[in-house]
């Protein structure tokens, strides 16, 4: 009678490993499937972005218009002050990691329990550029997974610089405004390589909320927040960003 009991309990085992397993290999041969070609990102610029498809999409669904503002320009005419001010606010440990913050992760991870739900995401400039190019802006955590996927991939098959480029210049700067480019422009009226450390530090800063903030409209907290990045590249100006 133990024998038979014992049978029964591995067959359900069984049937539970095969149960689970199968879908979730089904899942991931789906991801490895349509897992885009980052490799192509070397030479090529991204013709259009998910989010700029996406925001089109959320203007179109309420009877309006947006413009988009995109001028893609080399890392070399972006200013070393907007660089340096963007990997300070949005990712410090870039040129070091691999594609993951481990330490933000954490932090987020600890945010997101106490909130008890998925406010924080820890992402890097990889993460976010993986997100902002192939996936959509929902929170859940097979979107967070299909994006380190991708940010592992941009690690491996791209530089740091190059990574750094694309994001500079997908990365959402106001409503309809993408890259430094057209963001400079837009908040400066002048050429993104002309941007001083102030400038750099206030676009920077609103990068969290593009389209909520502007820094000609200094609210009290993006002001703290300008003031904390321009501080650090300040310190760090003998070393700029490459």
């Amino acid at each position: 009678m133990r024998k038979s009991t014992t049978h029964s309990r591995s067959r359900v085992k069984a049937f539970l490993i095969i149960g689970l397993g199968l879908p979730i290999g089904a899942l991931l041969f789906v991801w490895l499937l349509t897992m885009p070609d980052v490799s192509s990102l070397r030479r090529t610029n991204p013709p259009v972005t998910a989010l700029m498809s996406a925001r089109q999409a959320q203007a179109e669904a309420q009877g309006l218009t947006v413009g988009r503002h995109w001028i893609w320009v080399p890392l070399a005419r972006i200013s070393p002050h907007l660089r340096q001010a963007v990997v300070a606010a949005e990712d410090a440990s870039f040129f070091t990691h691999e594609g993951f913050d481990w330490e933000g992760i954490k932090e987020a991870a600890k945010y997101n329990l106490e909130a008890g739900e998925l406010k924080r995401g820890g992402s890097t400039i990889t993460q976010q550029l993986a997100k902002n190019i192939y996936l959509s802006s929902e929170r859940s955590l097979f979107r967070k997974a299909r994006e380190a996927l991708i940010a592992r991939a941009l690690e491996h098959q791209l530089t740091k610089a190059r990574i750094l480029e694309l994001y500079l210049n997908v990365a959402e700067w106001g409503e309809g405004v993408y890259g430094a480019e057209a963001a400079a422009r837009h908040h400066f009226q002048k050429s993104s390589q002309d941007l001083t450390a102030d400038e750099g530090a206030w676009l920077a800063a609103i990068l969290p909320s593009p389209r909520r903030y502007d820094p000609v409209k200094k609210t009290m907290a993006l002001t703290r927040r300008h003031d904390h990045i321009l501080s650090l590249i300040t310190r760090k100006h003998s070393h700029p960003a490459p």
